[in-house]
């Protein structure tokens, strides 16, 4: 545990438990902090008994309130908590999960020291294989290095293969690069990652909505993609299986009407199969160079 001392106000600290309550996306909680606000939300979920209180987070409330903890743990490893309170607060890209019938964060997580509006005005997400063919991993360096050089930022999961070559892309052209993980931040996944999650810590961002211990599942997985989604201009995936975690990244991202990108390959690889099923299906435009990317950003932001 962390000694560090955090001075927070009662909003922020109800903001750090009621993300320790969730513990991912939670549409009633969501519902419940827009009707009575954050801290009589907060306070609903403590007491625990109140009428208001929505049926699936009666368990929830058993969890420890260790919301001042929790801002410790993250200032130790260099994070802070970033709510819809704070001017950083990415509202105009976040909000289309709700207009889409998803459900948006409740506040998010951050290690770096880049603003979470700032380098999210202009960014594209990269994602694809953790086990790519040296074709994935040659054009997810090149196609991010050129968004990066062209002064977009390149989002993506921190995970091997495909995100680890569009991360160090990125970093290699000098240009901030943001990796939404679904872990708590006060942990590296992957462990071997570490390193890079501190380059990209310099000057860009790693972004969780998970409390600090947090053990990556399942369900925390398909959380990060359609957060990755939605900070997003647009979503490329440049080598995918048939039924690979980026697939269901890009449909989050199609349901938000943002632009879905796919690079083609080889018929023989299994590596391409998504890729080449969704242009097949007219799920993803075929692009393979970052102006193609960028042409489709601004015919999307033009209709």
């Amino acid at each position: 545990m962390s000694h560090v001392r955090v001075i927070a106000d009662s909003r922020r600290l109800a903001w750090a438990y009621l993300l320790r309550v969730a513990q991912g996306p939670c549409a009633s909680l969501v519902a419940l902090v827009h009707e009575e606000g954050v801290e009589a939300a907060a306070a609903v979920v403590r007491a625990g008994v109140d009428r208001r209180l929505p049926v699936e987070l009666r368990d929830a409330v058993r969890r420890i309130d260790c919301a001042g903890s929790d801002l410790a743990s993250m200032a130790a490893c260099g994070a802070r908590l970033v709510t819809p309170d704070d001017d950083e607060w990415a509202g105009s890209r976040l909000s289309a999960l709700s207009e889409s019938d998803d459900v948006p964060p409740l506040a998010l997580w951050v290690r770096g020291p880049a603003s979470l509006r700032a380098v999210t005005d202009r960014a594209v997400a990269v994602i694809g294989s953790r086990a790519p063919s040296e074709y994935g991993v040659t054009v997810a360096g090149e196609v991010s290095g050129d968004l990066a050089e062209r002064k977009w930022t390149v989002v993506s999961g921190g995970a091997f293969g495909i995100d680890t070559a569009a991360h160090r892309a990125a970093l290699a052209a000098g240009r901030v690069t943001v990796a939404v993980v679904p872990s708590g931040l006060d942990r590296a996944y992957p462990s071997a990652n570490r390193e890079l999650f501190d380059d990209i810590a310099r000057t860009g961002l790693i972004i969780s909505e998970f409390p600090p211990e947090f053990v990556p599942d399942r369900s925390s997985f398909a959380a990060s993609a359609r957060l990755t989604a939605a900070l997003s201009a647009a979503t490329l995936v440049v080598e995918a299986g048939f039924r690979s975690g980026s697939v269901v990244t890009a449909r989050r991202a199609r349901r938000l009407g943002r632009p879905v990108l796919a690079v083609p390959g080889p018929v023989t690889a299994a590596t391409s199969t998504g890729c080449n099923q969704m242009i097949r299906d007219g799920d993803a435009q075929l692009v393979t160079r970052a102006v193609d990317v960028i042409d489709a950003i601004d015919a999307s932001a033009s209709r």
